[in-house]
């Protein structure tokens, strides 16, 4: 029989429900040559979403998405727990600025994502899940795993959607995308039917969506800007806050720019550290509680007046300072404290408006006012503090000889990945960070568990595009366990990941063996352990030898310094380093403790 004239005798390709899902993530769908092999198939404008990372674990009904997404040039990597492909689905969005994808199982497998989705939402960071769910023809059924996954979702995300058809596939994708980038990011979720997996769809029917472009960049209205830097002006005591949205919106340039034109001293918050370097000399994170205290006019960058900041409320705050807000949501603006200014806008874009009022207008800060002064004298008492807990030659070994050590071998371009109490807290205030997006913590939402997950994500970026950069994920033993068998994922993909484990045998503090001994012959260690209790001395080092990595376990400053040496020399290796430390170790005295209770 001839074929119809003008095809060629070509019949329009079928794509299955999974391959529809991978071509709209890559960003273009279209048909393909049925007598292609897949691999020519992938056309060259190939991943043109930026979509290049999905994390899951696979089963039914998603192992055909997982497989198609790799067919179509997506990386994917299979992690061990879906909270912990959440959480590296989630850094991917803040590190790049593009979501990451996480594809979980229906029901439980997209509960335990839930987790990663409400911590990605709360740190603002882009990210698409997608789930598998029961047959559509099912419904209410008690089919295998059938739970109200789109509603539960909406809890948890921006966007929460179930396409009605495999044509609707790729419009729902990229408005998933969009949705996730722009405004405040935070995640979304599509939720693909088991039967829709499989079904089979001609390639003409669907509709090529295009990729959606970057986020739109707004800018605050000339006039506040105006009035924001006449403000910062007359402060006697100015302060600049550097937040996570700073380094979100790839402002660093401009932010250095503006604090050297000024000469304004500066306090990054915990992942807004290194949009202007550490070491910068208007850095006052050594004298943070001052700062913070006695400032009168403090321009926020992409920071929230959460507990973080404790709300910008008294006494960790002037009841009369007056806060210059940079936002670019405007539900942010005024939470906690009205702003005498609020700039609605990209951060990079505004702190440019600002920028050019200071340029037609020249002012600087006087380097020898007395808040200069008190400030410098403040980060001199508490840096000397620091040191001397540092240079303690008593084992086990506290907080600060650790980090201390640490930071001495540390190169400048590491990524830094903390989780823990102490272990986070004061590691902050030790291990510097000179470039922007090179800390990750528990962020926001306090998540403890997100580490090993973070690193991975870093691990994989670096790997693509900055081959000889390290990541060091620094844990406390509590906030180890949460993830701990994701080492197994970092020995398969062989990242050469540094783990730190500063193992104090417990949450915030632990017992030591002796005690732990004298414990259990008193009677069940269930009623007379302390609850913050871990197993002392535990082998952690042995868990990464177990998969083939390399492990230490070490007890002085000396063995520190020799392992962390051998760890970074190896550069495709992934190593745990197992430190011990003195279980009642704490942090130096501070004015005000971690966590604000506000009255107001």
């Amino acid at each position: 029989m001839a074929a119809p004239e003008g095809d060629g005798g070509l019949q329009p390709e079928e794509l299955s429900g999974a391959q529809v899902v991978a071509e709209a993530l890559r960003g273009q769908v279209r048909s393909i040559h049925p007598k292609c092999c897949q691999s020519t198939a992938i056309n060259e404008t190939l991943l043109k979403s930026n979509l290049r990372y999905m994390f899951g674990i696979v089963g039914i009904p998603v192992i055909e998405i997982a497989m198609a997404a790799q067919a179509a040039g997506i990386k994917y990597i299979g992690m061990r727990n879906e909270q912990a492909a959440c959480y590296a689905a989630s850094a991917v969005g803040y590190l790049t600025g593009r979501p990451g994808i996480c594809l979980t199982v229906s029901g439980p497998g997209l509960l335990h994502t839930l987790g990663g989705m409400a911590n990605a939402n709360m740190n603002c960071w882009p990210l698409v899940v997608l789930a598998g769910s029961s047959d559509r023809n099912q419904e209410t059924m008690g089919a295998f795993q059938e739970f109200p996954q789109v509603e539960a979702c909406r809890l948890y995300s921006k966007f929460s959607s179930r396409p009605n058809s495999l044509e609707a596939i790729p419009a729902i994708i990229e408005k998933a995308v969009r949705s996730s980038m722009y405004g405040r990011p935070g995640a979304c979720y599509v939720d693909i039917p088991g039967d829709m997996v499989t079904s089979k769809i001609r390639s003409e029917l669907l509709r090529t969506v295009p990729c959606c472009l970057r986020a739109p960049v707004a800018m605050a209205e000339p006039q506040v800007v105006k009035e924001a830097a006449l403000i910062i002006k007359s402060a006697k005591r100015p302060l600049v806050i550097v937040g996570k949205g700073a380094a979100y919106s790839r402002a660093e340039d401009n932010i250095k720019k503006l604090i050297n034109l000024c000469g304004l001293p500066f306090l990054p918050t915990p992942m807004g550290k290194g949009v202007v370097p550490d070491n910068h000399h208007n850095c006052v994170s050594a004298a943070r509680s001052r700062a913070l205290q006695n400032a009168d006019v403090i321009l926020l960058l992409g920071a929230r007046l959460n507990w973080i900041l404790h709300f910008g409320h008294p006494p960790r705050f002037r009841a009369d300072v007056k806060i210059i807000q940079v936002d670019l949501c405007a539900e942010e603006l005024g939470n906690n404290v009205k702003p005498v200014a609020a700039l609605l806008g990209d951060v990079n874009a505004v702190v440019e408006q600002l920028l050019e009022c200071f340029r037609i207008n020249p002012w600087t800060y006087a380097s020898n006012s007395e808040w200069w002064l008190r400030l410098k004298e403040k980060m001199k008492d508490n840096e000397e503090e620091s040191k001397a807990l540092a240079a303690q030659k008593t084992l086990p070994m506290n907080y600060y000889t650790v980090f201390h050590n640490i930071q001495a071998v540390l190169p400048e371009d590491c990524i830094i990945v903390s989780e823990g109490a102490n272990t986070m807290d004061i590691g902050r205030t030790v291990l510097q960070n000179y470039l922007p997006r090179h800390r990750l913590d528990a962020g926001t939402f306090g998540t403890m568990g997100v580490g090993l997950g973070f690193a991975v994500a870093a691990a994989l970026i670096a790997k693509d595009e900055s081959p000889h950069q390290r990541v060091i994920c620094i844990e406390g033993d509590s906030a180890f366990g949460f993830s701990g068998m994701e080492v197994e994922t970092i020995c398969r993909y062989r990242l050469p990941i540094v783990v730190i484990v500063v193992n104090n045998n417990g949450i915030y503090s632990g017992v030591d063996e002796g005690t732990w001994k004298e414990l259990a012959e008193v009677g069940d260690v269930a009623i007379v352990a302390p609850p913050i209790s871990l197993s002392p001395n535990a082998h952690y080092e042995q868990v990464m030898t177990a998969f083939g990595g390399k492990g230490y376990f070490v007890q002085t400053p000396e063995e520190l310094q020799k392992a962390l040496t051998a760890c970074l020399a190896d550069q495709k290796l992934p190593s745990l380093i197992n430190v011990m430390i003195d279980p009642s170790s704490d942090r130096k005295k501070q004015d005000f403790t971690w966590l604000t209770r506000s009255n107001m």
